[in-house]
């Protein structure tokens, strides 16, 4: 019999798109794991893996009690409970003047990673399609084209902007695109799309009648002009499938409640292919997500306020550590530039840095494809949804390794 790591099959094809299978054929662990149990290992703060250290609003919260004690913790709806459904369309509604039908364009998944993957393995026909990204792009975008057997096709975003050259994204699309996936704001840049581009995209779909899908999770944590979905440009809707989750809004992220919208019968083929990955999900937290998505506008502009303000204390004390920063326009993350401190390898940097200062970052060579990581060599992402009093004493031990060197 062969070694367990020679065997063929579509784990290897997911592993290998995320550039997770070495020379020797073995699948190593993603950096995130990496990471953050070197961060376990040497009690250093945790800056690289996006999750908050602290819980969402208390009445989200509370509805998940209500509903346990209350006996929902059998399946749901294969769609979705209704009133989560109908939640999500009045969301749609309230914030961006999209009216999609709760019963057959809104669909509830186990987040928004499952909502891409049941997304891109309905859409995609054969190794003959094209899913185009911007890169650095979060991880699973690749393992998923490579499990569905298509092939990726990047749009590169350069330091320090992150916006994508128009000219490279007309070359990139062509009629071999089966879908142009827009995530906006962006992971890991923490960069908002220009009108420019939303436009641009559209006209590409149009002319080479490709899907566009979009992942939105971080829609509420933008920090200038409000999130503007693709979807709600003029005739987008009818090629547009749009995927958000709770996790980021509410700080929510191991409930892994998202949905995907859009018109109806890309939905009932991202429904065939969701029923038979986790079925339904979340019972609980489904009702508690519906009341989050109807709390008042000022629960939602102080999560963006708060998150800016985070946002600026981290970039203060990164550029006070030594680093270039590209301030970001949205998201959870900053990304800076280690040139100024030595860096040549962005992963060797990371791993030596808890070391170093007593703070965990992510390489943003671990959101690239291999034979683009030289472009990124030097670049790092630090995560700010963390409380106060841990970017501060980031900020300070990150200051504090300077003047050590």
């Amino acid at each position: 019999m062969r070694a367990m790591h020679t065997i063929p099959g579509a784990w290897h094809r997911a592993a290998a798109g995320a550039g997770l299978v070495g020379s020797d054929g073995q699948v190593r662990p993603t950096i995130f794991a990496e990471m953050s149990a070197l961060a376990a290992e040497t009690g250093a703060l945790n800056l690289g893996q996006g999750f908050p250290d602290e819980d969402g609003p208390a009445e989200v919260l509370e509805a998940a009690r209500e509903a346990i004690a209350g006996g929902m913790n059998q399946y749901p709806p294969g769609r979705g409970i209704p009133d989560l459904l109908a939640a999500i369309s009045e969301h749609q509604s309230r914030f961006y003047g999209l009216r999609p039908d709760p019963a057959r364009e809104v669909l509830v998944t186990a987040g928004a990673t499952e909502a891409l993957a049941a997304t891109l393995l309905a859409l995609i026909d054969g190794p003959d399609d094209e899913v185009v990204v911007f890169e650095p792009f979060y991880d699973s975008y690749a393992a998923i084209v490579a499990l569905a057997g298509a092939r990726l096709v990047t749009v590169p975003l350069r330091w320090p902007e992150f916006q994508p050259d128009l000219d490279r994204l007309r070359q990139a699309v062509t009629d071999r695109t089966r879908v142009i996936l827009v995530n906006d704001p962006h992971n890991p840049t923490g960069a908002v799309f220009t009108a420019e581009v939303r436009d641009e995209v559209l006209r590409l779909a149009e002319r080479h009648d490709a899907v566009i899908v979009t992942d939105e999770v971080y829609e509420h944590l933008v920090f200038g002009a409000p999130h503007v979905p693709i979807a709600t440009l003029p005739g987008a809707w009818e090629r547009t499938l749009t995927i958000s989750s709770a996790g980021k809004t509410f700080s929510t992220t191991g409930w892994k409640i998202g949905w995907v919208s859009g018109p109806a019968e890309l939905i009932s083929a991202v429904l065939a292919v969701k029923q038979f990955l986790t079925y339904v999900n979340g019972s609980p937290f489904q009702p508690a997500i519906a009341r989050g998505l109807r709390l008042d506008d000022g629960f939602f502009r102080g999560i963006a306020e708060a998150l800016r303000a985070k946002r600026d204390l981290l970039g203060r004390g990164l550029r006070a550590a030594g680093f270039a920063v590209s301030e970001p326009a949205g998201s959870y993350f900053t990304v800076a530039d280690a040139r100024d401190l030595g860096a040549t390898d962005a992963a060797a940097f990371c791993r030596a840095l808890p070391g170093r200062a007593g703070v965990v970052a992510i390489p943003l060579t671990a959101f690239v494809t291999p034979e683009h990581r030289d472009e990124y060599a030097t670049l790092v992402r630090f995560a700010a949804c963390k409380r106060i009093e841990v970017l501060e004493d980031a900020a300070g031990r990150l200051a504090a390794s300077r003047d050590r060197a």
